[in-house]
């Protein structure tokens, strides 16, 4: 029995270092002396979350109620509590002083081990209907009364989504095996279970159990997989050169949809793992129909103006990824599903075969009625390649993705399996995807609107640290900057991410690293103050940055590399 006692503590010397081989060798030492039935309990507390995205389990508790629950456990006056926040502006320190100095002592406290404080936390989580406000706080003052100050301040930074301890799941899972095996041997075979299932607790759980089940880990359905994710060239001749003899997919501007059939059941999935099955009546209704018994699939979808024979922009079909009105906004959006990538038929994982058998194995099925096929192409020289990019840049499209024909399915992964060639907007204007770190308040005009611009970072090469390389403050609308000012201010932090490089001086705001952008820009420029790609005091900028979209169906680990922005900095030549 692992006591919770004893993982604040590993938190708290997490907190104190940055070293990743560091914190692998500290989290290796307490995963030894974790039981089975106690592990995947355990990692999703260091993820922050109570299960995988998909299941959807959410505390459903806020600042505000955290601050009850610290008064009720503290006897201390809300009003008092809430001043010293303001103070350290982290409710987790201020959790630990009132919980240091409570007013009066439980008569009764329960020694808390890991899955005592799991499944509080899902009690929470599972509370609803009328009342259940102040049953989340019941439960989370009990949690409090039954621990120690420092126990309070990681439940309380749980519990507020601002846990903060440095870790990712790459080193969780290097720590996994140097606690088996004394080094990283295993983790390969323990990343690739983790991306076909994107249940890392599972994944330590099923090792835990029986290490050997880990190489046997195969795709399921309704256990969405990551999303193999796709390099960026700058040429039809680079891509040749690359990959060779390839296929060509036209590369539509929607969103990511994960489809899976067992029977008649269905569920769809984003990109970021989120269960979308009820957004899309329509889709789900086609993919019932399809002649396999057991299927996932991938495609892009975009709402189709069946009136002037177009297809509507990104902006308009994300209107379709709603939770109210949606059988009007399906009859005025309706779907169509242009079907990329098959993972799984009928009970045969088909991750381990090429592009090429999956691609035949995609046409014996697809299309079916809204669920399209789409357009493939094999390709042999550079020239072939431009004049199908060009055709897709004529059509409106966003460029095109060349595959390497003899490429299995990379879950999770960025690799040159899958390159992609986008339009340029304009003379030499691109596109980047980055994550929001920051923001500034709003001076001359857009005082009213107490919002300025964004701080933005991609990630280093290895996706381990984020470097900044933009700030933001063109592109905006006044509806984006209210809407833009109102989320971000949810997820104010006080002092940078742990994993944030930066040297500019700091925004207004620090927030946690969640929302993807997309950035316009016309060119990229060596900075002094930006620390993308930094060597020797120098890193890369974005000349004249704007925003074109937030991203809300993207995650973090799908924004723009470092690798990729050098290869964009070199294609200016």
């Amino acid at each position: 029995m692992l006591l919770f006692k004893d993982v604040a503590d590993v938190f708290f010397k997490l907190e104190q270092i940055s070293g990743r081989l560091e914190m692998t060798d500290i989290l290796a030492e307490l995963f030894k002396k974790v039981q089975s039935g106690e592990i995947d309990k355990l990692i999703y507390l260091m993820q922050g979350i109570l299960a995988p995205p998909y299941k959807g389990i959410d505390l459903g508790l806020g600042e505000k109620f955290a601050i009850e629950a610290i008064s009720s456990s503290s006897g201390h006056d809300k009003k008092e509590i809430e001043k010293n926040y303001k103070k350290t502006g982290d409710l987790g320190i201020t959790a630990e002083e009132f919980l240091s100095k409570k007013k009066q002592q439980s008569l009764l406290s329960v020694e808390m081990d890991v899955t005592y404080v799991y499944n509080s936390f899902v009690k929470i989580a599972l509370s609803s209907g009328q009342g259940s406000q102040d049953l989340k706080i019941k439960y989370l003052a009990e949690l409090l009364n039954n621990s120690d100050p420092t126990e309070a301040k990681f439940i309380i930074r749980f519990v507020t989504g601002m846990l903060r301890l440095g870790i990712g799941d790459p080193t969780i899972l290097d720590a996994i095996s140097v606690s088996s095996k004394g080094d990283k041997s295993l983790r390969e075979e323990l990343e690739r279970a983790y991306n076909v299932c994107a249940d890392l607790g599972l994944v330590a759980k099923i090792f835990y159990e029986d290490p050997n089940k880990i190489q046997k880990f195969r795709v399921k359905p309704f256990k969405p997989l990551m999303p193999a994710l796709a390099e960026r060239l700058s040429t039809p001749k680079e891509i040749i050169e690359k990959i060779g003899e390839c296929g060509v997919e036209l590369k539509f501007d929607g969103f990511r949809l994960q489809c899976h059939k067992d029977g008649e059941i269905v569920e769809l999935y984003s990109r970021k793992l989120e269960k979308l099955t009820h957004m899309f009546p329509d889709v789900v209704d086609a993919v019932k129909k399809l002649k396999p018994k057991q299927i996932i699939f991938e495609g892009e979808a975009l709402a189709y103006d069946s009136r002037n024979h177009k297809y509507f922009s990104f902006q308009e079909t994300m209107h379709r990824r709603r939770k109210h009105g949606i059988e009007k906004a399906s009859k005025e959006l309706p779907l169509n599903l242009f079907c990329f990538d098959i993972l799984y038929l009928d009970g045969i994982d088909l991750t381990y075969e090429s592009y090429k058998s999956r691609r035949e194995k995609l046409e014996s099925v697809f299309p079916s009625n809204i669920l399209k096929l789409s357009e493939s192409f094999i390709v042999k020289s550079s020239d072939e390649l431009d004049k199908i990019f060009k055709q897709s840049i004529d059509e409106g499209l966003e460029g095109i993705m060349a595959k390497d024909l003899s490429a299995v399915y990379t879950a999770g992964k960025r690799k040159f399996a899958w390159i992609k060639l986008k339009r340029s907007y304009g003379k030499s204007m691109d596109t980047i995807d980055a994550v929001v770190v920051g923001y500034y308040l709003g001076k001359g005009s857009r005082t009213d609107f107490k919002f300025g611009g964004l701080l933005v970072a991609v990630q280093n090469t290895d996706g381990r640290k984020l470097q900044t390389i933009a700030k933001v403050g063109s592109g905006f609308s006044e509806d984006e900057m209210k809407n833009l000012r109102k989320i971000l201010n949810k997820i104010v932090i006080k002092n940078a991410a742990k994993d944030l490089e930066y040297r500019i001086e700091p925004p207004d705001f620090w927030v946690k690293p969640k929302y993807v952008v997309e950035v316009a820009f016309d060119d990229i420029t060596s900075s002094s103050v930006h620390t993308c790609g930094i060597r020797e005091n120098r890193g890369y900028a974005l000349r004249f940055p704007r925003l074109l979209n937030l991203r809300k169906d993207k995650g973090i680990n799908e924004i723009t590399t470092v690798s990729e922005i050098e290869i964009l900095y070199e294609k200016q030549g």
